[in-house]
């Protein structure tokens, strides 16, 4: 009862901030940029809790059992990521003035390279979401609804359905400041349940710092094994360059980016955002360790599956009532500040790349737009049963996979764009684009089988190199007049 009061309270105070932000119309102009009129601060604070989501949230204390804290060597990665997406790509999305990041494939390469863009960011961001709302409607069918005898599919459509409801309006001029909320109380929430957990362990401040560096699973740096998908250069690269895929090549992240006021704005926002994400990160894996510390003295056994550690702390008891409410409006928080955006990013990809809606008078576009919000509500529905159906151990870890494949496209094609002078043959774009995740896959099974070797994250870059290569091979020099 007490998770159901907080859930209710939490979207009564969602709805009401989208009543108050689309009050003067639902304008495309509003929905699709903020009327270019976002403090650069507010978005900062607010894209922290998006690209968190409910699977950071759950997930990176849990895999500290299982990888130590090595994962800080990708965040060390994302941090570089951050200064390449603001001095390299947002001057050129600033100067070309655009709505779609996507449309830049259609003014440099050509038409068909515009609609393979826009269809891999589609692709990437619906499962990536689905992934992504999956894990919070699973913790809240097994500890809240499923008792009730609710269907996880009931539960998945009621949380989008909410996510529709307030941001079906004004999109991102709503979005720009519910994610603002949702960053505070997910920033909260977990220091919060860091502070129950030391309490619970006896620690001071000091104390804690110490029991984190004295833990057997303390470890942030791997160079000893180069065959360790956790080894240094792997991981920081891939943090570079998940970044610059996920962050700069997304129509969701850049779209919040593109309602500031101006480029020097945007990249203000850029430096903080990437500059917290370091020690938010470390807070998590922190919480992991004191976790595992905490499981150790109370001698209690772990579930198998790692993201299941924090959620049975926080639900069976053990931290107590408060920690429950603090949990579940983090993991709401993080997954709905997430999905709301990418929402409103996949309905301006399908209005703006595939409808041509910008060449419609506004009322005969607004219309299209609220059809295809809807439709991609319903589509999203359908996914997490898919992913529901298809569970992961480690639900970050495949996003990063989805991403690897689903991205790495993206990646050679504006990689193409940016730094070479060729002209791309248009028509063999799309061809390329899936060619070159198949190559990858197969290059990826066979080197297991044959070395041993399993690739992790750097797919993305590999899958990239091969995009990149496909279009220069098929490529001349252009004529310049």
């Amino acid at each position: 009862m007490m998770i159901l009061i907080t859930i209710v309270c939490y979207f009564a105070i969602l709805l009401l901030i989208a009543r108050i932000t689309g009050r003067t119309g639902g304008s495309n102009a509003a929905f699709f940029r903020g009327e270019n009129r976002s403090p650069w601060y507010i978005v900062s604070f607010g894209m922290i809790g998006a690209s968190i989501s409910g699977v950071t949230f759950v997930s990176v204390p849990g895999m500290v059992r299982s990888m130590d804290m090595t994962y800080m060597q990708t965040v060390l990665g994302f941090f570089f990521g951050y200064m390449v997406v603001a001095h390299l790509l947002l001057p050129l999305y600033y100067r070309l003035n655009l709505i779609s990041i996507y449309s830049y494939l259609g003014t440099r390469i050509g038409r068909r390279s515009y609609r393979t863009g826009s269809f891999f960011f589609l692709l990437s961001r619906m499962l990536g979401t689905a992934a992504k709302l999956y894990l919070v409607c699973l913790i809240l069918h097994t500890y809240v609804f499923g008792a009730m005898g609710i269907p996880f599919w009931a539960i998945a459509t009621v949380a989008v359905g909410l996510v529709w409801v307030y941001t079906h309006k004004s999109g991102i001029r709503t979005i720009v400041w519910t994610d603002t909320l949702q960053t505070l109380c997910l920033v909260v929430a977990l220091i919060c349940i860091i502070v129950f957990v030391t309490g619970q362990l006896h620690l001071g401040w000091g104390e804690v710092v110490q029991t984190i560096a004295q833990s057997p699973h303390s470890r942030i740096f791997v160079f000893d094994d180069w065959m360790s998908s956790q080894h240094f250069v792997k991981q920081f690269f891939s943090g570079i360059f998940i970044v610059i895929v996920m962050t700069g090549l997304d129509q969701d992240m850049m779209q919040k980016n593109l309602s500031c006021r101006n480029l020097r704005e945007a990249q203000k926002n850029m430096y903080c955002y990437g500059f917290s994400f370091v020690p938010l990160n470390l807070l998590f894996l922190g919480l992991g360790v004191l976790l595992l510390a905490l499981a150790s003295q109370m001698n209690l056994v772990l579930p198998a599956t790692n993201d299941d550690i924090l959620p049975m702390f926080a639900t069976q008891g053990y931290l107590g009532q408060t920690v429950l409410v603090l949990f579940t409006i983090g993991i709401i928080a993080a997954a709905f500040s997430n999905s709301d955006s990418a929402l409103t990013a996949m309905t301006t990809t399908v209005c703006i790349d595939l409808l041509d809606t910008n060449k419609d008078s506004e009322a005969v576009a607004r219309r299209k737009r609220q059809r295809v919000h809807l439709l991609l509500s319903v589509l999203l529905v359908g996914c997490i049963c898919l992913v529901e159906a298809l569970h992961s151990k480690s639900v970050i870890d495949a996003i990063y996979i989805i991403a690897s494949y689903t991205y790495g496209p993206l990646l050679g094609m504006f990689a193409f764009g940016l730094f070479t002078k060729r002209s791309a043959k248009d028509r063999w774009v799309p061809y390329v684009a899936i060619l070159s995740p198949l190559i990858c896959y197969g290059i990826g099974r066979l080197t297991e089988q044959q070395t041993g070797y399993r690739f992790g994250y750097e797919l993305l870059m590999l899958n990239g190199a091969l995009t990149f290569a496909g279009l220069y091979a098929l490529s001349a020099k252009r004529i310049t007049k």
